[in-house]
């Protein structure tokens, strides 16, 4: 099909073609729905027009349309002029009262306490910065210019307070919240704490969460669609931008929810796509309480704020309605641009996480997360532009109180902005010689085949992840990191690489894979999916899930295990310093680490004991002991428990105790707790521990470290 451009204002670019904002509906339905929304039949409206009911039949089905005279007659009986029946973009004007409809108990007597979807993350407002700015992406319409997200903190009390109040009509949910707040569940306490503070304070924090540039919430009020799934769903993620879409399970919109105290947020949203001939203004409220009982009916506990469905098949059922612009204003929806998207109220917003409290806090917490979550994202090129650009507001009452904050990557993660960027102009080098220098590496991902795909593909698909390597500024908080990434430059996790050499300088790393590293073929795709597959809801780490045990072939979490070998091994490279391969580490570190394996039986019980391998350790600059132990362990039948315990051999006294900061298991075992669990018939595994340096008795370089590797008090390994 091909697209003519025309140059109109009533268009808007969609996709590559134009497309009208205000193309006219089909008449029948059109139609249809205004006899609804009016409470008149069918058969009222022939005999109104005096005409047959076959003849109305006909034009509700599409079968005929009515001549001009009686299009006069319909626009008559229907209360408005021959141009709106003509031309079809808005329904006709009704005054169908706004309320509140709460879904009725399941007749089976099931009960929900609460929405299982929001238990999925913690109520914090960097969860929700990160999934909510995450969503935006995804729905990104015009990939030629970033998406725009705005984070408005607003502090209401008073009369501002009281007219945001009417105009939600919370004087009549007074009851459903006492109910649901009686239960002695956890969501029953936390409303009663959120209403006994609503007493007290007299006061109430919204946060509102912008989009421009996206999709809009499209699609029909029930039916498969953005509004369906966001309004009336749970876990229906539907995404349809070509599966760059960083989330997959549907999770991620609940944490707008989660982070109300009241489970109550309302949304207005301009949409790309008209439904019912409009685009405007598309608003709807959703309230998430748990199961409750209000004058001996008893409700499921989601409610709906809107207008009354007129079709008899969703009779008492609140939809979405075209708000004027007073009403959006007056329900502090009000969006700054008609360009289209959504504008999310979480109503009683709170950081659950204890780390945020006052406006400033919480102000400042929004630009950290949204920092740190969307960096790279952030970054442009040359001849690339930005994916998402955020700003930060906070007012009172209406008035500003914090100003308007922009999120500069560059100021916030310099060194790795520096990086993308580099990546993004071509402007990257082999090999480091002086200071700004952004070295590149291919790391190999290989792929594995999915279940039932054959033969053809029996070793996988290899794919080539990029790694970019800077040094670090001499201010960074977290030196000697990878940051991974896929999709749209999503941060998936962050770790510190194994087995770096002593003595290297610091660096800041990125790992582009998939569609991060900005290149087509079979294989971005492949990788894409595989490591979308790896991630748990959180999308904070590449490891065992559900779906990559069961929708691809036996060895996966192997290749997830060798690609992060591989980024290590780039890594080492890329720092032009030799990996140090001894079993105990340079000399200066020798004298001051000692492995004690006296209860594995030391290397003469090798037959039939664990043994110490080889051992790699260093003192971090927070003062902290970071100890690599390789073991070698017998074919036994039962699997072991071991215990690593780290101690410290001062130059008096007895061998006091520290605490393991991290203990990670990095090779063929697991930490369950203090201890590591090796399965039966493994021949080797490996471990990494981080010392508490707020537990050493003294400074971490003035005494020996000794690592003590024990089989479990109580295990029969």
């Amino acid at each position: 099909m091909r697209c003519q451009i025309e140059f109109d204002s009533r268009f808007q670019v969609l996709g590559g073609c134009r497309m009208s904002l205000h193309e006219s509906e089909p008449f029948g339905s059109w139609l249809s729905r205004q006899l609804r929304r009016s409470g008149m039949s069918q058969v009222q409206l022939a005999e109104t027009l005096g005409l047959t009911r076959a003849a109305v039949s006909a034009w509700v089905t599409g079968r005929a349309e009515p001549r001009e005279e009686t299009v006069r007659a319909i626009a008559a009986a229907l209360g408005t002029d021959p141009a709106a029946v003509h031309n079809r973009t808005a329904d006709v004007e009704v005054n169908l009262p706004l309320g509140w409809h709460h879904r009725l108990a399941h007749d089976d007597g099931g009960r929900e306490y609460g929405n299982v979807a929001a238990f999925a993350f913690n109520a914090d407002l960097s969860v929700l910065a990160r999934e909510a700015t995450q969503n935006s992406i995804d729905e990104r319409l015009d990939l030629e210019k970033p998406v725009a997200v705005r984070y408005t903190l607003h502090e209401l009390s008073g009369g501002h307070l009281d007219r945001f109040l009417h105009a939600m009509q919370w004087e009549t949910l007074a009851r459903h919240y006492e109910s649901a707040a009686s239960t002695r569940q956890k969501v029953g306490r936390s409303l009663r704490a959120a209403l006994d503070d609503l007493a007290t304070d007299q006061s109430m924090v919204l946060l509102r969460v912008d989009d421009y540039n996206a999709a809009g919430l499209t699609g029909p009020e029930y039916e498969d669609g953005r509004f369906a799934a966001v309004v009336r769903r749970q876990l229906d993620s539907h995404k349809q931008h070509g599966g760059r879409a960083g989330g997959s399970y549907g999770l991620g919109k609940a944490t707008l929810w989660a982070t109300s105290r009241f489970g109550l947020v309302l949304v207005n949203s301009t949409l790309s796509v008209p439904h019912e001939g409009r685009h405007l203004r598309r608003v709807i409220g959703r309230l998430d309480l748990p199961w409750h009982d209000v004058d001996g009916v008893a409700y499921a506990g989601p409610a709906w704020f809107g207008e009354p469905d007129t079709d008899r098949r969703s009779a008492d059922v609140s939809r979405s309605w075209w708000a004027d612009e007073d009403m959006v204003r007056a329900l502090q929806l009000a969006r700054a641009s008609t360009e289209s998207g959504t504008s999310f109220l979480i109503v009683g917003a709170h950081d659950a996480s204890g780390d945020a409290s006052s406006l400033q806090e919480m102000h400042d917490k929004l630009v950290r997360s949204l920092a740190d979550g969307f960096w790279a994202a952030m970054v442009s090129g040359r001849d690339a532009k930005p994916i998402v650009e955020a700003r930060v507001t906070t007012l009172r009452n209406g008035q500003v109180l914090i100003p308007e904050e922009r999120v500069d990557p560059h100021r916030t993660h310099p060194a790795l902005s520096r990086s993308v960027q580099a990546y993004l102009n071509g402007d990257t080098v082999d090999e480091l010689s002086s200071g700004e220098q952004v070295a590149r590496a291919n790391v190999r991902l290989v792929i594995p085949p999915l279940k039932g795909a054959g033969k053809a593909r029996a070793g996988g698909l290899e794919h080539s992840a990029v790694l970019l390597l800077t040094p670090a500024d001499d201010n960074a908080e977290r030196p000697n990191r990878v940051v991974c990434m896929r999709g749209t430059r999503m941060t998936v996790m962050e770790y510190r690489p194994r087995e770096l050499p002593l003595g290297s300088a610091s660096f800041q790393a990125v790992l582009l894979a998939g569609y991060a590293t900005g290149v087509a073929g079979e294989d971005v795709e492949l990788a894409e999916e595989f490591l979308r597959a790896s991630e748990p809801p959180e999308h904070d780490r590449w490891d065992r899930t559900e779906e990559l045990t069961s929708v691809y072939e036996r060895g996966a979490l192997s290749r997830l295990r060798e690609f992060r070998s591989e980024i290590d091994k780039a890594v080492r490279q890329l720092i032009g310093r030799r990996e140090t391969t001894g079993g105990e580490g340079p000399a200066v570190l020798r004298e001051l680490l000692k492995l004690d394996g006296s209860d594995l039986g030391g290397a003469r019980r090798a037959s039939g004991a664990p043994t110490v391998h080889s051992v790699n350790a260093h003192i971090e600059d927070t003062g902290a002991w970071q100890v690599r132990v390789d073991l070698r362990l017998p074919d036994a039948e039962d699997r072991w428990i071991l215990t690593p315990v780290a101690k410290f051999d001062v130059r008096s006294g007895g061998r006091p105790t520290v605490s393991w900061q991290l203990l990670t298991a990095t090779q063929n075992c697991r930490v369950e707790g203090a201890n590591l669990i090796v399965e039966p018939k493994v021949r080797s595994a490996a471990f990494v521990g981080l010392t508490d340096p707020s537990t050493h008795p003294v400074n971490g370089s003035l005494a020996r470290l000794v690592v003590d590797v024990q089989k479990a008090r109580g295990s029969l390994a």
